[in-house]
């Protein structure tokens, strides 16, 4: 591989974040015909991976590098050496160099080789095929939900029809008198017994209200003041239908009740 070394030379020293730096001391091994040749000593270098790059420097604030390593076809692995906290970085040609690096502690080298084994293209390729198999997966599943069934419209009536209160209004029974019921365009069915839908289920019309007491008195005999004769006919009527009015017309006899109990108790401070 030809490198251009201006180039990569101003790479190793831009701004461009760097995906991990740090002390190492580094050692050389050479391979000829499976013999071992090591170096006679570490180096303490100033290490900067970019990318599938790792250069060294030979100090920190160094504006050049003195040793570049390319980590394609490499494999990164702890190994056996005097040195505590020793890995190296080992390539699948037999006659290439092997990099063995120690760093500080356990952190620091287990740090540098998690980011350094996933430094490679081959990595990045392993990546972005396992998130193309997740992509396509998830467009399968998303393109599954759109094409099932969704439920008819006669269901969601049923529901309605089960709670009596989210009927629409011309579905209400329209007359409520002796127990009686007209429900739609069924006849009269007595004492509120279950009439059939459109279809062909069973649906319960709502509570019948209760009686009105007679006209002439209240639950002690005594006619109620304050109640008018129009108070005292059935409340189910077009202007009664819905539940404000019906719960207005209810409150009125309370309304008068509670009047007369507080006439009552001022007569009795008189």
């Amino acid at each position: 591989m030809k490198l251009n070394e201006r180039s990569v030379a101003h790479y190793a020293t831009c701004d461009s974040p760097a995906d991990h730096a740090g002390f190492l001391r580094k050692r050389v091994e050479r391979h000829h015909h499976h013999a071992h040749h090591y170096g006679t000593s570490y180096q303490r270098r100033w290490f900067v991976l970019k990318g599938n790059l790792l250069f060294y420097f030979e100090e920190r604030e160094s504006r050049e590098p003195v040793g570049l390593v390319v980590l394609e076809g490499c494999t990164v692995e702890l190994c056996e050496a005097a040195e505590e906290f020793a890995f190296a970085i080992r390539f699948d040609d037999a006659g290439a160099k092997a990099y063995v690096l120690v760093a500080d502690g356990q952190a620091t080298m287990e740090a540098w080789v998690k980011a350094l084994s996933r430094a490679s293209f081959d990595y990045m390729r392993l990546v972005v095929k396992e998130l193309e198999k997740q992509l396509e997966e998830a467009c399968k599943s998303l393109a599954a939900c759109r094409k099932s069934p969704r439920r008819s419209s006669s269901s969601g009536r049923k529901r309605h029809l089960s709670n009596p209160a989210l009927l629409p209004l011309q579905e209400k029974p329209s007359i409520l008198e002796n127990g009686c019921s007209t429900w739609g365009s069924g006849g009269c069915i007595p004492g509120g017994a279950a009439c059939p839908d459109h279809d062909g289920g069973q649906a319960k019309p709502p509570p019948l209200p209760p009686r009105r007491r007679s006209a002439t008195g209240s639950a002690t005999g005594s006619p109620v003041p304050g109640l008018s004769p129009a108070m005292l006919e059935s409340p189910v009527s077009p202007d009664t239908i819905c539940f404000s009015k019906l719960h207005n017309w209810y409150g009125q006899e309370i309304v008068a009740l509670r009047r007369e109990w507080q006439e009552r108790q001022k007569r009795g401070h008189l």
